[in-house]
């Protein structure tokens, strides 16, 4: 180790030491700080807490999110303006018209006000300035984190009023907020409204007008088209059809006409005709008669006469049916020339009519398309218009509530732990600072003094290099000496040598002495280096029977302060390493303490060296592993022994494999329900558990005066405080007297800091 490294070593442990030596002052100095955080959490009027929540930059219904509005979410200086707008006069003033506020913040007043008449708080209800300044200093509005909820708090003794002040600001933010969006929309759609009016009052003009104009023009319209334009298209029609039927009757005419010279009856309009064809039919079977019976009878025949007589009158009759079909074909040309003729008038009407109406229906178009263009415009206005109407009946704005005050229960200030915790904290750096300064006043008072040549009592603090680097004739060392009670001798060379090259920053509460008679019992000097454990009762017949063993036993007891607790201590003793004298240690002063008249209990936790049982002679397998195993109680398994204030709580022996049973429990839970002794020894290892040494006042940590390694020692002491140990210190075992600064426990502080 460094010789820096080992001064600040020195210097934690000399302060601690320095405190312990003052306690008396410590403890008057903290007891009085905590005793005036005491008074000061009762006397301080407690004020109450109420907070209500927005959040803002939250997208309005109905609108399209630009943007403008993107970048605005989440924009710092957005939010800090929403922040200044909350706390703005303006706001304020406003709250004032909210039920019940102005009432409530004068009756906080009054009930605030110590001295003084309650014409102030009356004021409040008047002077709008004194009201703001009064709620400004209580209202507290901030962002809740990166978000963009805004928390509105207001502080009061009473906690109605916390709550009413800080809904009523909530509240005044939201509703303008919604008031000064809705007045815009309420203007855009006002304007709306009224463009839509007068559009509405020009569409009907202008339909006036298209049907006045047709009914002036008669530009009627039929199923497809315009009258005029279907008449025009229906006699066109029919006069195709009349064309065509006259130049059909005329073909017909001609054809009549021109096949009379060859003969009626070969015409193909005469043979279409039935009457010519059955005439035709009737001719030719008479003449078919006629022939034959000529050539059998005479031209004079009666027959022949007869047959003769029918053949003129058939044909006749041909002759005349031929001119009455002449005559048809001639009528209906005639009709069909007539209709032609007609129809051609009609035709030329119905153009100029059409040529009249052309420009007639260019205007009616021009008039319909400016009119639908109008209507088209009416509509995207009249949509436009009703959706800001109903945005401006559910607009909420941009800031929207998230949650209003809660009545406030408990009290904002003062909280009780936190107080009192704050309390104990500057209870005990008051009382670590006046510790201090009291030691070091004394330590300047003693230096002015003529200090007696006393070698009883030392209390010396000696800074010294580690041993390793020390050479064999070990030079003096530069030394402090304070002993406010005590004389102060000045110690030799060969007493300020420390058999331990270093030691951890905390106390060494005493360095127990070798047993002179172990000298000439090579046995039991096997017992102390760790290798017969079973002598360990030899060892302790001999320690009560040294005088200077039980002497510094005696100032250990003082050390630890067993001898003036007020409540049950728990004291654990471990070493670095076996061998170092932790069980001979805990059972010396286990019988030390019984002897004494202390009721005394000795638990014994080490799993890998069991010896307490066969040390005090008793069972080996009741213990309290097996009230684990079997879930009885703890107590049931103390056993007696010859010593009438000393009882043993052995390791036992359980059926099952124990296993690091130590990493799966705690001192303070095993020995819950054991309290009704007044110290409790604890024979332990240290295992991994963090809170193992929960509960426990001090941790003894056993160091064998001839180790020449400093680091396990070290580590023991840094695991016995990071197992929760309230305090630890180390006793030295095994020391030799020549060895030895001085006897008196004053001395343990100057061997703490040698090397």
């Amino acid at each position: 180790m460094r010789q820096a490294a080992f001064n600040e070593a020195l210097s934690g442990f000399d302060a601690v030491a320095r405190i312990w030596r003052r306690r008396g002052v410590f403890a008057l100095v903290a007891g009085a700080v905590f005793a005036f955080a005491v008074v000061a959490l009762i006397v301080l009027p407690v004020r109450y807490l109420a907070t209500a929540s927005v959040i803002i930059a939250e997208q309005e219904p109905g609108a399209n999110t630009s943007a403008a509005w993107a970048q605005k979410i989440g924009d710092p200086a957005d939010m800090e303006s929403q922040l200044l707008v909350i706390r703005s006069p303006r706001l304020l003033r406003q709250i004032m018209s909210s039920p019940g506020v102005v009432d409530a913040v004068v009756g906080e007043c009054e009930r605030g006000r110590l001295l003084g008449s309650a014409e102030a708080c009356q004021r409040l209800k008047t002077d709008v300035g004194a009201f703001i300044d009064h709620v400004d200093s209580r209202f507290s509005v901030a962002s809740a984190g990166r978000s963009r909820v805004i928390n509105i708090s207001y502080q009061s003794g009473s906690p109605e009023v916390a709550q009413t002040l800080a809904n009523a600001l909530t509240q005044t933010f939201l509703e303008d907020q919604r008031t000064e969006g809705a007045n815009s929309r309420e203007v855009a759609s006002s304007w709306l409204w009224q463009e839509l009016k007068q559009l509405d009052q020009q569409l009907r003009e202008a339909d006036d007008k298209i049907q006045k104009f047709r009914r002036t023009k008669g530009l009627m319209r039929g199923a497809n088209a315009p009258i005029s334009s279907e008449r025009l298209t229906s006699i066109g029609q029919q006069l195709s059809q009349a064309e065509a039927a006259r130049a059909e009757a005329a073909a017909r005419l001609q054809e009549i006409k021109s096949e009379q010279e060859r003969g009626p009856t070969d015409a193909p309009s005469v043979l279409q005709s039935r009457t010519i064809a059955d005439l035709k039919q009737q001719l030719t079977t008479v003449s078919a008669q006629l022939a034959s019976a000529a050539g059998v009878l005479g031209p004079k025949h009666p027959s022949i006469l007869a047959l003769t007589r029918e053949q003129a009158t058939i044909q006749q009759r041909l002759v005349d049916e031929m001119q009455t079909i002449a005559a048809s074909a001639q009528k209906t040309f005639d009709a069909n020339n007539a209709l032609v003729t007609s129809l051609k008038k009609q035709m030329d009407q119905a153009k100029a009519e059409a040529g009249s109406a052309t420009l007639d229906e260019a205007s009616i178009e021009s008039m319909v398309r400016d009119t639908e263009i109008k209507r088209q415009q009416y509509a995207e206005l009249y949509k436009k218009a009703s959706e800001l109407e109903t945005e401006r009946r559910v607009l909420r704005g941009s800031t929207r509530l998230v949650s209003l005050a809660e009545l406030p229960s408990k009290p904002f200030f003062p909280k009780k732990a936190p107080f009192l915790a704050a309390g104990l904290t500057l209870a005990i750096i008051f009382g670590v600072a006046a510790a201090l300064l009291a030691d070091q006043l004394a330590r300047l008072g003693s230096k002015l003094k003529p200090a007696p040549a006393l070698p009883e009592v030392v209390d010396s603090d000696v800074v010294a290099a580690p041993i390793e680097d020390a050479p064999a004739s070990a030079p003096d060392l530069p030394e402090t000496v304070d002993a406010p009670a005590a004389a102060i001798a000045t110690p030799t060379p060969s007493e300020r040598k420390s058999p331990l090259p270093s030691v951890a920053d905390v106390s060494i509460l005493a360095c127990l002495p070798r047993l002179k008679t172990l000298r000439q019992m090579s046995a039991l000097g096997a017992i102390l280096q760790g290798y017969q454990p079973l002598a360990i009762p030899q060892v302790l017949r001999l320690a009560s029977e040294d005088g200077e063993f039980q002497h510094t036993l005696h100032d250990l007891v003082h050390e630890l302060g067993l001898d003036q607790a007020a409540r049950p201590q728990r004291v654990a003793v471990t070493s670095p390493e076996a061998g170092d004298g932790k069980t001979t240690t805990v059972c010396a002063l286990a019988e030390h303490l019984a002897a004494a008249g202390s009721r005394v209990l000795l638990v014994e936790c080490d799993l890998a060296h069991p010896a307490v049982a066969q040390v005090m002679a008793l069972p080996a397998d009741q213990g309290w592993l097996r009230a684990l195993e079997h879930g009885t109680p703890l107590r049931d398994e103390v056993l007696g022994t010859e010593h009438p204030h000393l009882d043993v709580l052995p390791l036992g022996a359980a059926t099952g494999a124990v296993g690091d049973i130590l990493e799966a429990i705690n001192l303070d839970a095993l020995l819950s329900g054991l309290d009704d002794y007044d110290v409790i020894l604890i024979d332990t290892p240290l295992p991994a558990r963090d809170d193992f040494l929960a509960g426990i006042d001090w941790a003894v940590v056993c160091v064998r005066s001839d180790r020449s390694l400093i680091e396990p020692a070290v580590t023991t002491v840094n695991r016995s405080r990071a197992l929760g140990a309230g305090d630890v210190g180390i006793v030295v075992t095994m020391t030799e007297t020549e060895t030895r600064a001085i006897a008196q426990p004053a001395a343990h502080a100057a061997y703490a800091e040698a090397g």
